[in-house]
Formats: structure tokens, C-alpha cells, sequence
């Protein structure tokens, strides 16, 4: 086997790794920005298949935090493990492979308002791909037949609902098939029935297409309808990471009161009130 070929098999992972039911080990991530150290030393698992949700209020690291895990900056000490993977050490070319495993879902859609919802979704392939038109073309309409965007190929996202642009963006972060799908703010700025739209949306696509989802909210009403894993980030570290069912149960102080202060009611705060 040719170099390129060796390489491509170590940096894809292990067969092991593939296998682990936690598909991203995160351990003692560090991010500072001159004096002003981030991320403390963030220890997370994200598990294969699943749906985890990671919380937390304004400046906690999140944005962050999820620069790291994709490798859009370089964290100053840790791991990042993918698939049994360390991809920190790693540099851009050696990257590709484990990049192509992420999938980004913005917090508006950021499609590409002067392109047809076809052209943003066949964008990516065109660019990280060798495939034919046909193929692009089969590919592409597959996903937006997937999501029921398929008739609005050919219009603008700007002549489309904003529920169309949110389906039309989850086709295209699909059309490369990642093994994980990246949400940042998946709901912010939606009425309730739109969110909770949004949030059947990621549940049939966790389900149908057996991806790894990470979700960065503050919607905690999304939080305990779809999420199977939940992590708190504070102060640049988790502080609490478990089932939703045993978040709702904690004892954690600094968990019991940014849940309160969201509105959510814990069997903690319960306990606290009635003392």
C-alpha cells in the first residue's frame, strides 16, 4: 500500500474506536485567548448515535468550545479524541479525513442567498468531491427528498418558509454523509411551534440516518424532549454531564440554579425550596 494509502488507514481511526459506543472523548481541553484563559480543562463524552446537548449561559466557552472540537483553532493543551483518534496534534491535510465525519447545522441555516437551495446543497460535493453531475445531481435530490424540500431545488432561500431554509440546511450538511452533525442554536429565534418543528426534525434525522448529534442550546424545552445525553459548560469546565432524567435530579448547585433561572424545575430546587 502507497503512503497516502498507510496514512489514510491510522488517521481514520481505529476499527476499536469505530466500535466504542462514545464516538468523541474530549480530555483536559485548554483554550486562552491571551490572559484570558476559556476553556479550564473541559472533559466530555460524546456518544455514537445519540443526541448530546450541551447547555450552559453566555460566555461559559460553548462557541469555543465547538471551534476546538472541529478544529477551526488549535487548543493549547488536551485531547480531542475521534474514533480512538487524537486529531489535536493533527495538521490540515491530516485533518481531512476526520473533518469529513462533521457535519455544521448553523444557527440561521447560513445558506447562500444568490444560489438555489440545489446549488447549496450540491456546493459541497462540488467542492470536496470528484463526483459526476449525475451523481451530485442523485445525491443531492436524494437529501432534499429526505427532508420534503425537494420541489423548492430551484428557488432561492429567500423565496422559501423559514422552516424550508432550516430543511434545506440540514440537506446539505447531510449531502457529504458525516457521522456527526453539529447544531449551533438549532432553534434561536423561532416561535415555540417552529422550535418544537425543529426539534422533530433532529429526532427523525438521529434516527433515520444513525448520526452523532451535538446540539450548543439554550432552549431547555428542546433540551428535555430530544436530548438522550445533556452537559453543562461553566466557568470552562463540564460541570455536570449525564441523562436529562438525572439532570432534572441533581444535586449540583451550580446545575440547580441555571436550571431555575431557565425556568426548569428539579427535584434539588424542590428540596431547596422547601427547607
Amino acid at each position: 500500500m502507497g503512503l497516502f494509502g498507510s496514512e489514510k488507514k491510522v488517521l481514520d481511526g481505529t476499527k476499536e474506536g469505530r466500535e466504542d459506543p462514545v464516538q468523541i472523548r474530549v480530555r483536559e481541553l485548554r483554550k486562552s485567548y491571551g490572559e484570558h484563559e476559556v476553556l479550564r480543562g473541559v472533559d466530555l463524552d460524546i456518544w455514537r448515535g445519540e443526541i448530546n446537548i450541551i447547555i450552559g449561559g453566555s460566555g461559559a466557552g460553548k462557541s469555543v468550545f465547538t471551534r476546538q472540537l472541529l478544529r477551526l483553532e488549535s487548543p493549547d493543551s488536551g485531547q480531542i479524541l475521534v474514533d480512538g483518534l487524537d486529531i489535536v496534534p493533527l495538521n490540515d491535510w491530516e485533518l481531512v479525513p476526520t473533518r469529513r465525519k462533521f457535519g455544521m447545522v448553523f444557527q440561521f441555516g447560513a445558506l447562500f442567498d444568490s444560489m438555489t437551495v440545489f446549488d447549496n446543497c450540491a456546493f459541497p460535493l462540488r467542492e470536496h468531491t470528484d463526483m459526476s453531475r449525475k451523481e451530485i445531481h442523485d445525491r443531492v435530490m436524494q437529501r432534499l427528498s429526505d427532508f420534503r424540500v425537494a420541489d423548492a431545488a430551484h428557488k432561492l432561500p429567500g423565496q422559501i418558509s423559514g422552516g424550508m431554509q432550516k430543511r434545506s440546511a440540514l440537506a446539505r450538511a447531510l449531502v457529504l454523509e458525516p457521522e456527526v452533525l453539529v447544531y449551533d442554536e438549532p432553534t434561536s429565534g423561532l416561535d415555540p411551534i417552529s422550535s418544537r418543528r425543529v426539534d422533530e426534525l433532529i429526532r427523525e434525522t438521529a434516527d433515520k440516518f444513525g448520526v452523532t448529534s451535538l446540539i450548543i442550546t439554550h432552549d431547555m424545552a428542546s433540551v428535555f424532549e430530544i436530548g438522550d445525553r445533556v452537559s453543562m459548560l461553566y466557568q470552562g469546565r463540564i460541570e455536570e454531564s449525564s441523562t436529562p432524567d438525572a439532570i432534572l435530579r441533581t444535586e449540583n448547585e451550580v446545575v440547580i440554579d441555571f436550571l431555575r433561572a431557565s425556568g426548569v424545575s428539579t427535584a434539588g430546587s424542590e428540596e431547596r425550596a422547601s427547607q
